[in-house]
């Protein structure tokens, strides 16, 4: 079994990075709705860095964790 662990600082950039196009530009993504983080799941994450942060994102949605972290949103 591969463990993967995520750098705090990586999970508050994460937290706080903006969407920068699309229909939910300007929110953040830990704003960002479920169902779209769903839809971009299937359709596969952009390899980039805002790829591997909406895939740190869809992972907190989908385990129910974004109310512990909104305290942590500037």
């Amino acid at each position: 079994m591969t463990e993967s662990f995520v750098d705090n600082k990586d999970l508050l950039d994460a937290i706080n990075q903006v969407m920068p196009y699309g229909k939910y530009k300007g929110r953040q993504l830990l704003d960002l709705p479920e169902p779209y983080l769903v839809w971009y799941h299937s359709k596969g994450f952009p390899q980039s860095k805002l790829g591997k942060q909406l895939a740190l994102i869809y992972e907190v949605k989908l385990n129910g964790l974004e109310e512990m972290l909104w305290r942590f949103q500037q």
